[in-house]
C-alpha cells in the first residue's frame, strides 16, 4: 500500500518526546552461570528447519504455577510493574524476572544453551524479534495455537509477522520499534512526500554548505536495516514467503541502486559510510544535516536546549519511490519455552503484557507499544506529536528477514551493499554475490 504524504500537512512536533529505547532494541543479559557460548544452533537446511517446525504441535501445553521470564536487562525496568501487578493478582502463580546480559550476542548465547539443555529455567523469553525464527526452527517455542492461541488481532501487523515462522504464530509481540524521518525546518520547510522530492530539497541544501541525508551506512547491523529499507521502498524483498532469498530480482536490484546512487551523487552525506545511530544523532542535533533516519530517540536529544535544532524540526514516515517508505522493526517477542512446565501460565502472562492499560505503561515509558489504538489517544498525542507519524512508519513496515539463518542473511547484506555503496563491485555483482551468500548458509 502507497500512503501520500502531504508537504503541507506535516505538523511541527516540539512537544517531549517518546524516546524509544535505543536503536534496534537488541538487548541481552548478565549470566554468571554460562560459562561458553553455544554454536549455531541451525543444523540443518532450510527446508529441514521449516518441516520441523511444522510437525511441532501443542501438546504439552498445560500447567500452572509459578514461572520465570527472561529478559535483557537494559529494558526491564519496563517490565518490573507489569510483573508486580501480575502477582498482586495471580498470588500462586508468579513471575519471576530472570535479567539476562546487555549485550544481545551474550542474551542469546544464554537462551540457546538452555534450551539445547533442554532446560526448565526459563517459561517465558523475551526474544529480539530477528531471533523468533531460529528458535521456532529448532522446536525450541511452544506454538501459539490450541490451548495457547493468544487473540493478536488488535496488534501491529508488521510485529506479528515478525513472530510467525511457517506460517504459525510462536510469539507475541512486545514493544516494537520503527524508523523516522527528521528534517530540518530551517532548511527545508516542507516535508517531502516521496524520496524523489527529498532529493530535489538536497539541491538548495547543497548551497547552504549543509550535508542533505545523514543515515547509517558503516558496517554493521544498521546497514542491514537502512539496504532493507532501500530495497522494500522500492517494491522488491530479500526473501520471499518459502525463505528463499530474491534480492537478485529487478525490484530489488533497483532498491539497492537507488542508495547507491544517492550516496554517489551527495543526497547520502558521505560521512553516513561511517555512521551509526550516534553519528547520525550529533549530525543532526548540531544542524549539519537537513533530513536524518534514525529511530525515535533523537527526537528527545534534538529538543534538548543544546540542540542547534530545537524548536527547528519536524519528523514523518519515512519516504520511498512512490511515497512512504518502509522501516524495519525493532523489538521484543515473547515466546514460551517447549519445555516450560507451566505453559497455560506463560501463556496468559504473554497475553497480560498486551492488555491496553500494560501497553499504555509502555508508551508512557518510551517504550513502543505494540497495540495499535495505543497510537490513536488523544491524551498520550498531546503529549508525544509525532505518534501518529510512528504509527504510519510501523503500519508499512516489514520485519528483517524472517528465516533461521538470519545472522548469515545479514551478514550477506552488509558484505555487497558496503561494497556497492564504495565501489568495489557494481549492483548487478553486489546483488548476485548477496543472493549466492545467501543460499549457500540456507544449505
Amino acid at each position: 500500500m502507497t500512503i501520500r504524504f502531504n508537504r503541507r500537512a506535516v505538523t511541527a512536533v516540539a512537544a517531549t518526546a517518546f524516546l524509544a529505547t535505543g536503536a534496534l532494541t537488541a538487548c541481552s543479559s548478565d549470566s554468571d552461570d554460562v560459562s561458553e557460548k553455544a554454536g549455531d544452533a541451525v543444523t540443518s537446511g532450510s527446508s529441514a528447519a521449516s518441516s520441523a517446525a511444522k510437525e511441532a504441535t501443542s501438546s504439552d501445553a498445560e500447567g500452572r504455577g509459578p514461572i520465570t521470564f527472561a529478559m535483557g536487562k537494559n529494558d526491564t525496568d519496563k517490565l518490573k510493574p507489569v510483573i508486580e501487578k501480575w502477582n498482586a493478582e495471580h498470588p500462586d502463580e508468579k513471575v519471576t524476572l530472570k535479567e539476562l546480559a546487555g549485550e544481545a550476542d551474550e542474551q542469546a548465547d544464554t537462551l540457546k544453551q538452555a534450551l539445547q539443555a533442554k532446560s526448565t529455567d526459563y517459561d517465558v523469553m523475551a526474544l529480539d524479534v530477528i531471533w523468533t525464527a531460529e528458535f521456532a526452527a529448532n522446536q525450541w517455542l511452544e506454538p501459539l495455537e490450541g490451548d495457547m492461541a493468544v487473540d493478536t488481532s488488535g496488534l501491529l501487523q508488521s510485529t506479528v509477522d515478525s513472530a510467525t515462522y511457517v506460517n504459525k504464530l510462536y510469539a507475541v509481540p512486545q514493544n516494537t520499534n520503527g524508523q523516522l524521518l527528521f528534517r530540518n525546518t530551517a532548511l527545508v520547510p516542507e516535508a517531502p512526500e516521496n524520496f524523489g522530492e527529498l532529493a530535489e530539497d538536497c539541491k538548495e541544501v547543497s548551497e547552504q554548505d549543509k550535508d542533505c541525508l545523514t543515515l547509517q551506512l558503516k558496517k554493521y547491523e544498521g546497514l542491514t536495516v537502512n539496504t532493507v529499507g532501500f530495497i522494500e521502498g522500492w517494491g522488491g524483498h530479500v526473501i520471499d514467503s518459502d525463505e528463499k532469498p530474491v534480492v537478485d530480482s529487478d525490484d530489488s536490484k533497483a532498491g539497492l541502486q537507488a542508495l547507491v546512487d544517492a550516496y554517489d551523487d551527495g543526497v547520502i552525506a558521505s560521512d553516513s559510510i561511517s555512521a551509526t545511530e550516534e553519528e547520525t544523532n550529533l549530525a543532526f542535533t548540531e544542524g549539519r544535516t537537513a533530513f536524518a533516519i534514525n529511530w525515535p530517540y533523537m527526537y528527545g536529544n534534538a529538543e534538548k536546549d543544546n540542540s542547534a535544532v530545537k524548536g527547528e524540526f519536524e519528523v514523518q514516515p519515512l519516504v520511498a519511490k512512490d511515497g512512504v517508505g518502509v522501516s524495519t522493526l525493532g523489538g521484543y517477542n515473547n515466546a514460551v519455552s517447549a519445555y516450560s512446565e507451566n505453559k497455560l501460565t506463560a501463556r496468559d502472562f504473554i497475553e497480560f503484557i498486551i492488555s491496553e492499560e500494560n501497553q499504555m505503561s509502555f508508551a508512557e515509558a518510551s517504550f513502543p507499544p505494540v497495540l495499535a489504538s495505543i497510537y490513536d489517544d488523544e491524551d498520550l498525542i498531546e503529549k508525544f506529536p509525532y505518534m501518529p507519524a510512528l504509527k504510519i512508519s510501523l503500519e508499512n513496515a516489514v520485519p528483517r528477514p524472517v528465516s533461521p539463518f538470519y545472522p548469515a542473511i545479514s551478514k550477506a547484506i552488509q558484505d555487497n551493499s558496503y561494497a556497492a555503496l564504495t565501489g568495489e563491485k557494481s549492483v548487478d555483482d553486489a546483488a548476485s554475490d548477496m543472493q549466492a551468500a545467501m543460499e549457500q548458509s540456507s544449505r
